[in-house]
């Protein structure tokens, strides 16, 4: 059965959507933008600071579906300016550890709210 995850810790949805679906051992997010969930606005201006808030936003879900971050088995990153590619993976990199889950990263034409990334994750909750 789907089961719909929430949590205080998050922002606000800009719109009509879960912050993530759990069905049975499977965990699907929604997309996480840089958004601090007091104040309702970007945690900064710059790609460092939005992602590693994106990423916070992004533990607040799977800790709230009862997932731990290291069962994130792909990730999707959506950045409005590749070329700030490095400036994100510098910040990716100190929320996992190896094996790093997949992932697949691309440059679109604009993001919600003028956010610079987000971020949305698949995690596999061990049976065993």
């Amino acid at each position: 059965m789907k089961q719909p995850i929430d949590s205080p810790e998050l922002p606000k949805a800009v719109g009509p959507y879960s912050a993530a679906i759990r069905m049975d051992n499977l965990l699907f997010t929604a997309g996480q933008l840089g958004i601090d969930p007091v104040t309702n606005h970007f945690a900064g201006e710059t790609i460092q600071e939005q992602t590693r808030q994106a990423l916070t936003n992004l533990s607040a879900i799977i800790t709230a579906a009862g997932f731990a971050f290291a069962e994130i088995v792909k990730t999707t990153v959506y950045l409005a300016d590749i070329n700030e590619f490095q400036q994100m993976n510098e910040i990716y990199a100190g929320f996992f550890t190896a094996p790093y889950p997949a992932r697949s990263a691309f440059q679109v034409a604009a993001l919600p709210r003028g956010a610079k990334v987000e971020i949305e994750a698949i995690a596999v909750k061990s049976l065993g």
